[in-house]
């Protein structure tokens, strides 16, 4: 509980009631909120998932599921967060690397199927067990590496790279990274423009992208957008798309005489 406190953002998203929507304010006045933000912008310390069905406590135990690190069980349903602690954090910023993003994202959606989580969770905010409101247990003492999960869990379905992850958690920051990449290594070659204008038009695409059932909050796509925008402005140039066209045309023309 301690370290929950001490990883929590500076200035977190909380409320006491989910339909008065949410405030932004200084953590010492936030920590009383019966709902809080977990997770930092783009570090996820906390893997959070929403059993909704009474029993959600324990109901983890009978799917053959690892314990979770913290429970915050509602007293009057028996519904419940339960909440995974990383001992090293997921960057989930896109200037991370794509390979332990996407094997973090393999390890959020197959422990979601097996606890049979709400998928519509956008895992913004989680109950706060902090607050003496919920009902709150502490089981599992020892953080989690992405390792020690995969050992409970069945990943075969979210191991190709070529298949689209489920839009849920950390598949959706992967699934609008590789969309938004793909369109804009192509975009950029249409007339070259000024990087301002070309912000504004991939931060307009990423919107658009973001049309998940439980969408990304939008500082994650300005994030996401943002990387995009500048790694393909700095690497592609008018210059050196030709220069990589010359090359692919070199191997062509040797791969066609080795033929003859």
């Amino acid at each position: 509980m301690a370290l929950f406190r001490q990883r929590l953002p500076r200035k977190p998203y909380h409320t006491d009631a989910l339909g008065d929507g949410l405030r932004i304010r200084d953590v010492q006045r936030a920590l009383a909120a019966r709902y809080i933000q977990p997770n930092q912008p783009h570090h996820r310390y906390w893997l959070v998932y929403d059993v909704d069905r009474s029993g959600a406590a324990l109901d983890w135990s009978d799917r053959s599921a690892p314990p979770p690190t913290i429970v915050a069980q509602n007293p009057a349903n028996g519904h419940a967060h339960l909440i995974y602690g990383l001992d090293v954090p997921v960057r989930t910023a896109p200037d991370a690397k794509s390979a332990p993003l996407r094997y973090a994202a393999a390890v959020d959606c197959a422990l979601r199927a097996l606890l049979d989580a709400d998928p519509g969770y956008s895992g913004l905010i989680c109950k706060n067990p902090l607050s003496p409101f919920w009902r709150v247990t502490e089981w599992e003492p020892r953080l989690y590496e992405l390792g020690d999960l995969d050992s409970w869990l069945d990943l075969s379905a979210f191991s190709d790279r070529r298949k689209r992850l489920p839009d849920y958690g950390l598949g959706r920051n992967c699934n609008l990274f590789e969309r938004l990449r793909q369109w804009a290594y192509r975009a950029i070659r249409q007339g070259w423009p000024e990087y301002d204008r070309w912000h504004e038009a991939v931060l307009t695409r990423a919107r658009g992208y973001n049309d998940f059932d439980t969408p990304l909050p939008e500082s994650e796509v300005r994030a996401t957008a943002k990387s995009v925008a500048k790694w393909t402005y700095q690497r592609l140039s008018p210059s050196g798309f030709a220069a990589v066209q010359a090359q692919r045309g070199r191997r062509k023309g040797e791969k066609d005489r080795a033929l003859m």
